[in-house]
């Protein structure tokens, strides 16, 4: 049997400022999303963050929790179950998040507690970068080493057989899949929007000058999509979201292109995530709510009702499993014969 980790950053267990702190603790600890020194940015994280920011996280996570709790688990849930039915009983398939719970240190327990010798790694980004990619690698391969750090005791003796799967954001498939679900979404619109913005989570500048791929694949993944959607070049546009701190960041900024858009007189555009596979704070709160209010305010005319359109992540639309199965039977060549 082959082991699969669907690996996520994660959520906070419930929409509360006690709830919220440890996840973003543990977030925002993790020197792959901030490098500065420890000696500087624990003073700063914990006496000043943590004092004050999961208050208001935890308000945000209230606006989008849902009767199955998180947006990401639930959604989170239903890949993992999908993707184990289109797998079959050759593979085992299991969730884990870097940094809440069910974390990828309990997934690598239940996969060797099946008996799981050898364990595909499939963080669920389609864009590489350090913070996200490379920090699931970092957590799944301590995991499986028994260590919390390199130099730190291992009480294992056996380490399964690991596979790291990489980007897919030039995947004809993954392309495809969003392709088919915003044709399907733009055929439900009572008008075609004016304009597109496909928005993708920001990192520090100084992260991409110094070796990060992340922003050129954000790219070649919208020129893909915007090539498979027929749009040219002065219908569609890039940015980039969810700045944090006094760094720069990659950009443009999402609010400054929807800015542009509302001055260039553009009244309904339709905005998608293709850096998100599963809808989540970043896209249901910042884009569905913050972005969607800010724009129908500055845009003279538009209203909800016929202006600012997001469109949903691919989440756990059967076109977009499959995907995911091709991807985990691709990466796992020859573990199963046959």
């Amino acid at each position: 049997m082959i082991g699969v980790l669907l690996a996520q950053v994660g959520t906070p267990a419930e929409p509360t400022a006690k709830a919220v702190r440890p996840f973003l603790r543990r977030f925002l600890s993790d020197r792959r999303v901030i490098d500065y020194p420890p000696l500087l940015w624990q003073p700063l994280l914990r006496g000043v963050i943590l004092a004050v920011r999961p208050k208001r996280s935890a308000q945000l996570y209230a606006r989008i929790w849902g009767e199955e709790g998180s947006p990401l688990l639930a959604i989170s849930r239903r890949q993992q179950s999908g993707l184990q039915q289109r797998l079959g009983d050759r593979y085992k398939v299991e969730l884990g998040f870097a940094y809440s719970e069910p974390d990828i240190a309990q997934a690598i327990s239940r996969l060797e507690a099946a008996g799981v010798e050898r364990i595909l790694v499939l963080p669920l980004y389609p864009q590489y970068s350090s913070t996200t990619t490379a920090a699931i690698y970092d957590a799944a391969c301590f995991a499986a080493l028994g260590k919390n750090r390199r130099s730190g005791p291992s009480a294992k003796r056996f380490v399964p057989e690991l596979r790291l799967a990489g980007a897919f954001f030039d995947h004809t498939g993954y392309i495809r899949a969003m392709q088919t679900h915003l044709a399907a979404l733009l055929q439900r619109l009572p008008q075609p929007p004016d304009h597109v913005l496909l928005s993708f989570h920001g990192i520090p500048q100084r992260y991409a000058d110094s070796g990060d791929p992340y922003p050129e694949q954000c790219r070649e993944t919208a020129r893909r999509l915007a090539e498979a959607m027929g749009w040219p070049p002065e219908q569609w546009d890039l940015a980039f979201q969810s700045r944090f701190g006094p760094e720069t960041w990659l950009g443009p900024s999402t609010g400054e292109q929807l800015q542009r858009l509302a001055d260039r007189g553009v009244k309904r555009p339709l905005v998608f995530a293709p850096g998100f596979v599963s809808d989540c704070l970043e896209t249901l709160y910042e884009l569905g709510v913050e972005a969607r209010e800010d724009f129908n305010a500055r845009s003279a005319g538009a209203s909800d009702a016929d202006g600012f359109t997001l469109a949903p992540c691919l989440n756990d639309q059967p076109d977009w499993l499959d995907v995911l199965a091709e991807v985990v039977r691709d990466q796992t060549q020859g573990w199963i014969n046959g």
